[in-house]
This record gives C-alpha cells, structure tokens and sequence, in this order.
C-alpha cells in the first residue's frame, strides 16, 4: 500500500519546500481535536483549550470533520486554484485570498472530502451542488457525524457563499485567538528547514532530500516515480498541466505521526511532512512489514514459541520437544518469524541458538499507531 506521486520529467526547480500557516492552522486544529493522536503537544492542546473562548470552541465543533478525522483540501488551497503560484503564501490572510479564489464546485467538494473518500483520487464524482444523489450522499455522511455537522453542511449545500465566509471569520478567529502566535514561533523553524532541503535537494539530488523529510518516502532509481509508505492506495502526477508543473512539500510543527499526501486529479500534489520525526534508529518500518510481523505472532503455536523464546535462547530441537511438534514444524514457523524480523539466531558450535527480539515486538504497538496515522 502505497501513493506515487509520478514526477517523470519534472526539472528539480520545481519542487519545492515551503511553509503554509493555512495547512499549519489545519494541523492544529486537528491536534486541538484530536490530543490522543499527539501526545508530544499535550501541553499546548491542554493549554490552548482552556484558554479557547466558549463561543469559539463551539463555532470550531460545526465544521470539525474537515480537520478531525481527515483533512481537508481546502487548507491547501494554493494548490488547487489554477493561474496562481502553485506556492503558500507568507501570511494566513494571504492564503485565505487564494482560497477565496477557489471556485464553489472545488470548495465544496473538498469540503465534504470525509464523504469521497473512496473515490478521493479517482476524480470525476459528481458535485452535491448539482447532484442529487450525491448531494443525498453527503448530507448522510454528514448526519452520521452529528446534528451540527449536518446543519454546517446543509448550510454549506444551500448557500455556499454565506458558509465561505463564516469559514474565513473563524479561520482568523482563530489566528486573533491562537495561531497567530504560534505561527510566530514555528514559522522561522519551518523556513529553516524548508532551506535546508531545498539546499539538499540542490547539492545532493533528490533520494537524500527524501532521506532527510522522512523515511517513508523513495524514488525509484530513474527517478520518475516518488513513493510514500501508507495504509492506503493513490496516485498521482506532478506534470499536470490544468494546474500547472510542480510539487510542494511543506513542513509542520503539528502533523506528526501524520505524513499528508495530496494526491487529488486536478491539484497540484503536496506532500505535508512532519519535522522532529524519530530518526533511523527508532522509525518504524514499512507498512508491509509491519504486517508481515502481525500475521507471523497471530499464529497459535508462533505465540507459544514466541513465549520460550522471549525467556532464552532455544534450539530447534529443543522447542520441538517443549511444544510437542516436530523439528521441519518448529522451522517453518521461526522461518516465518526471522522474515518478519522478530528473532535473533545464533551459532553455538554445531547448534544454532534462536531467540526473540524483544525490541523489534515491542515496537510493534507504536508502529502500528504510526503506521495507521501516518
């Protein structure tokens, strides 16, 4: 499971690192929602929170599934308008501007992006402003997360202009309330950063700017295709002219575990990288892996092995005798789980020795949630 992103052809020049305080206010709108998924903010989400005017808080609940459990285009507006820059802006009213540009079909429809999942990379669903199905579609969607939410939404469906600009009130709202000043503080690490991999980009080529935004993202060797490591299946292209060439990567201080890919037909992609990432030592491994290592524990008698192993080191014929199987049985079960990378074998004279490594399984719970986040 995977998204490409296919850059075949793109002049390095345009791809490009640069902050969004737009997609940055979505990050922590989402952390504000979400504290559980961000344990290393818990100290600005408990604070923010507290401190959050009521009335405000209340507004935040109507249009929360468009940062609570997805997040929505529309917070990278820049990359969805045709004949801008394809680039962030430097300030939010800025980039509330480009998303005031946003045509009513594309607005909505990134919008209620919670009700396309499925088809979020396919394209060509029809608009709830001009469908009735699918309007019926997304107001179901929408019930299913609350009455408020249904209301936003109808509103939404019905006069489109009047909840553009409540949105744009809220949205600087919650600049006069919060963000400004956190922008002010994680703006000049996100600028250094995005000049640090620029520069990389520059001097050392593409696979070591990747390297350095996350190690769930390659390139192949003909450097045409970029893949990031996710549960979920996309595509996309960086040579789309109906909004122009390019890609964009932009840094957040709020994101992680979240790795965010744009992938939608007609934008142009972005990907939404985590800064302050674990390094190699302690990053999880790919998504395939982690499920090889869950289906090689979910076996009956791999979890009895795994009971002796974690204790000591054992040989083959030892666990047959313990567990009651034969030797070619207790193999194919430690083959299963040394490809999984869960055990350590070593050669004692003419006995090979094998035991559990325990790092590698108890990991497994923290790379699952990073891996089903990411």
């Amino acid at each position: 499971m995977s998204v490409t992103i296919d850059i075949a052809g793109l002049p390095h020049e345009r791809i490009v690192f640069a902050p969004s305080p737009l997609a940055e206010l979505c990050m922590a709108l989402h952390a504000l929602s979400q504290p559980t998924h961000h344990p290393r903010l818990a100290s600005w989400t408990a604070a923010t929170s507290a401190a959050l005017d009521p009335c405000l808080a209340d507004r935040l609940l109507e249009a929360e599934f468009m940062w609570r459990s997805s997040f929505s285009d529309v917070f990278m507006a820049f990359a969805g308008v045709p004949g801008g820059t394809g680039l962030p802006a430097a300030t939010l009213a800025e980039e509330l501007d480009v998303l005031d540009r946003m045509d009513d079909e594309r607005f909505v429809a990134a919008a209620l992006e919670h009700c396309w999942l499925a088809l979020y990379d396919q394209g060509g669903y029809p608009s709830p402003l001009r469908d009735a199905g699918a309007r019926s579609r997304a107001l179901e969607a929408a019930a299913a997360r609350g009455p408020r939410q249904l209301e936003f939404s109808l509103r939404l469906l019905d006069d489109t202009a009047a909840v553009r600009a409540w949105l744009r009130r809220l949205l600087e709202d919650c600049e006069e309330a919060f963000f400004a000043e956190t922008w002010k503080r994680v703006e000049p690490g996100q600028s250094a950063d995005a000049r640090h991999k620029g520069e990389l980009l520059r001097r050392k080529g593409l696979p070591a700017a990747l390297k350095d935004v996350s190690a769930a993202l390659a390139v192949d060797e003909g450097l045409t295709t970029i893949t990031a490591d996710k549960m979920l299946h996309g595509t996309t292209t960086a040579t789309d002219h109906r909004i122009g060439d390019g890609l964009v990567f932009v840094p957040t201080d709020f994101g992680w575990p979240h790795l965010l890919v744009l992938h939608a037909p007609g934008w142009r992609p972005v990907v939404h990288y985590p800064l302050g990432t674990p390094g190699p030592a302690s990053s999880p491994g790919s998504v395939e892996l982690l499920q090889r290592r869950m289906e090689a524990l979910a076996h009956p008698m791999r979890m009895m092995l795994c009971r002796s192993l974690a204790r000591a080191p054992y040989t083959t014929g030892e666990l047959a005798t313990v567990h009651g199987i034969t030797a070619p049985e207790v193999s194919r079960h430690l083959s299963v789980l040394k490809k999984a990378g869960l055990m350590h074998t070593r050669r004692q004279g003419r006995y090979a020795q094998h035991q559990l490594d325990l790092g590698a399984v108890a990991r497994i719970g923290s790379d699952f949630i990073e891996g089903v986040l990411r």
